[in-house]
């Protein structure tokens, strides 16, 4: 049987090494290396999407890979993947590591430097492991085998610019379609998904801290079911405990919940942190929200330029969308996408807070009436995003710009 090894090394030197020596291992089909974990992933994940027996039956971490830590890449493939088995290639063979690598879902360690003899035994029995679990699979068994759900960000480039409402009208739309959706607060210290939901809560994101390993179970216990259908994880009451939310957590969850839903909408509001950096990192479709003025444009421009310094988003993979906008007014969304270096959804939101007062002030942003052109513009752009079953929402929208299709994010594992 020949067995496929990608390998996923950063370091230019270690990966001619690993390449050399896999290459001498027997009915061994070695893939070229990727760089880096998203490249790692988006390849994995359009694979899966073809058919699982399209994935390598070993793939090959780097203790050095970047950017998202080593046992944390571990961890995001095990989850997404598990038909995959994973050995970590370090130079820190202690037994200390070997049971973090274990816990996050490996299935060998390798030590530096390389030994012919450890490495095959290691990539022997991983896919011996991953052909077994496959046969498994074959059989019909209910196990999660996909790239799993799409995950979106809604960020705002100043505050005020719309976020809440457009994440919430997008994870209504996706779920009014018939996905199953989680909506996610990570405004850590601002979060008000639940006071627009007319929601009273007791347990939060903040729940999820002092646990190791966020599985879909233990992640339900902190989810509030919200009349709408929605699967709510909310940020906490307090804003000083915003501080406890680190970005390991916020992978943990954001597997967790791309395993267990269909669509993952993520308020990550318009202040940076380790927290909804990693989420942005992790997602399919970043969106970044703007208003048609010359500072919020500005403020735009110089968040995708700090997504782009932190190599947390690139420019062209991040998706701008006009809020509050006019036929009038002198920045277009052209003109917007011209300075930002960004794609710039075709669908704009008008400006029209009149609609949406009654409904904040309620607190019941739920019960929006479909009449409204807020409503329908930003079930419009759920349907441009592909966050809907069908049409149906897309076919809402007056507010189509004639400026040809933007690509709308990173599916396909990552990008869309």
């Amino acid at each position: 049987m020949t067995t496929r090894i990608l390998p996923a090394v950063g370091d230019a030197d270690a990966s001619r090494s690993i390449t050399t020596l896999l290459s001498q291992l027997p009915d061994a089909e070695p893939a070229s290396p990727v760089a880096d974990s998203t490249s790692l992933l988006d390849l994995l994940a359009r694979l899966a999407g073809e058919s699982l027996d399209e994935l390598p039956e070993v793939v090959l971490v780097h203790e050095r890979i970047g950017p998202v830590p080593a046992l944390e890449l571990i961890r995001e493939v095990a989850l997404r993947f598990p038909a995959v088995g994973v050995i970590l290639v370090t130079s820190d063979a202690s037994p200390g590591l070997y049971s973090a690598a274990m816990d996050s879902g490996a299935r060998g360690m390798v030590g530096l430097p390389l030994s012919y003899e450890e490495l095959a035994q290691r990539v022997q029995a991983a896919a011996g492991w991953s052909v077994g679990v496959r046969r498994h699979l074959g059989q019909g068994a209910d196990v999660f085998t996909g790239p799993g759900g799409t995950v979106v960000t809604v960020s705002g480039a100043k505050g005020g610019v719309g976020t809440t409402v457009t994440a919430i009208q997008l994870a209504l739309a996706a779920r009014a379609s018939g996905h199953t959706v989680a909506l996610v607060d990570l405004d850590l210290q601002g979060g008000d998904v639940a006071s627009y939901l007319d929601v009273q809560f007791r347990r939060s994101i903040v729940d999820l801290t002092a646990i190791q390993d966020i599985s879909p179970r233990v992640l339900q216990d902190a989810l509030f079911s919200h009349d709408s259908g929605l699967g709510l994880l909310l940020a906490p009451g307090e804003g000083e405990r915003a501080e406890e939310v680190n970005d390991r957590l916020v992978r943990q969850i954001v597997s967790a919940l791309r395993h267990r839903y269909e669509i993952v909408v993520i308020d990550c509001g318009t202040h940076m942190n380790t927290a909804n950096a990693a989420a942005i990192e992790m997602a399919d479709t970043a969106l970044l929200l703007t208003t048609p003025d010359v500072v919020t444009v500005r403020a735009t421009k110089r968040m995708v330029r700090l997504w782009d310094r932190l190599q947390i988003r690139k420019a062209e993979e991040t998706v701008t969308v006009v809020n509050r906008h006019t036929r009038n007014t002198e920045i277009q969304p052209a003109l917007v996408e011209k300075i930002t270096s960004t794609r710039v959804a075709r669908i704009s939101v008008p400006a029209n807070f009149k609609e949406l007062q009654a409904v904040v002030d309620a607190g019941r942003m739920q019960d929006l009436e479909s009449k409204s052109t807020v409503k329908q513009a930003l079930w419009g752009l759920a349907g441009e995003l592909g966050l809907v079953k069908n049409a149906t929402a897309e076919k809402q929208s007056r507010f189509r710009q004639d400026r040809g299709s933007l690509g709308s994010g990173r599916r396909q594992g990552r990008t869309k």
